[in-house]
């Protein structure tokens, strides 16, 4: 479990796609200042870019991870190149103040940024997803994690698919979506909670997998049309 405020922006520095276990492996390199490995041990999660990845060694400055075949797929991990930047966040603990939202590093799917727009000091980045569904869980002014990054949503357009975020000027310097440009991928987790509350909410009214998508109000119409 993760809050989505980034500890540190981390450096690739060593990038194998046929490692001993014939898989991918990444090491990453942190700033000298960094705190992130203070109490490290190996077996411990550290997200990167939103991704919740198993640390397999490490160093004083530079960790590295396992990265399965599926995590490559459906993340923006498989476009990482040596020098790419990546946002760093160590697991949560309980006594750890909660300041941005649970985040299960977990990544529901990607979006491509349509634009980047200067509004004061602040950047504001709309985003398109690639799973559209994933738009049912975006709403106004909710949660939502990019790259790792919690954010606040500050505009959905349900109808062109694409909603909008504000990056404050503080946040900048801080993590790697101030970086991005249009066109550019980055790594989407909705809020976990209207995942919990729609399945709990389609429980009630008898959905089951084949029709899950119907929305809950036609399913509740066609509940009680089907008792007269």
């Amino acid at each position: 479990m993760f809050t989505g405020i980034v500890e540190d922006i981390g450096v690739v520095s060593h990038l194998d796609n046929n490692d001993s276990t014939g898989g991918t492996t990444m090491t990453f390199t942190i700033p000298a200042d960094s705190l992130l490995l203070k109490d490290c041990h190996e077996g411990d999660s550290i997200a990167v870019n939103g991704c919740c990845l198993t640390v397999t060694s490490f160093t004083a400055d530079t960790f590295s991870v396992g990265v399965a075949p599926e995590t490559l797929r459906i993340t923006n991990l498989g476009t990482l190149v040596e020098n790419s930047r990546v946002n760093l966040e160590r697991a949560v603990r309980a006594d750890t103040r909660m300041g941005g939202h649970f985040v299960q590093g977990h990544v529901d799917t990607t979006a491509d940024i349509l634009s980047v727009t200067p509004d004061g000091n602040a950047l504001t980045f709309r985003f398109q997803p690639k799973n559209r569904d994933m738009l049912r869980y975006v709403i106004f002014k909710g949660f939502i994690a990019i790259d790792g990054t919690s954010l606040t949503v500050t505009n959905v357009n349900d109808a062109d698919g694409w909603w909008e975020i504000m990056l404050i000027s503080y946040s900048q310097d801080r993590v790697v979506l101030a970086h991005k440009n249009k066109g550019d991928t980055v790594n989407i987790e909705v809020d976990m909670m209207a995942k919990y509350a729609e399945k709990s909410l389609a429980g009630i009214l008898g959905s089951n997998s084949s029709d899950a998508r119907i929305p809950l109000l036609e399913k509740m119409v066609q509940r009680i049309l089907g008792r007269q």
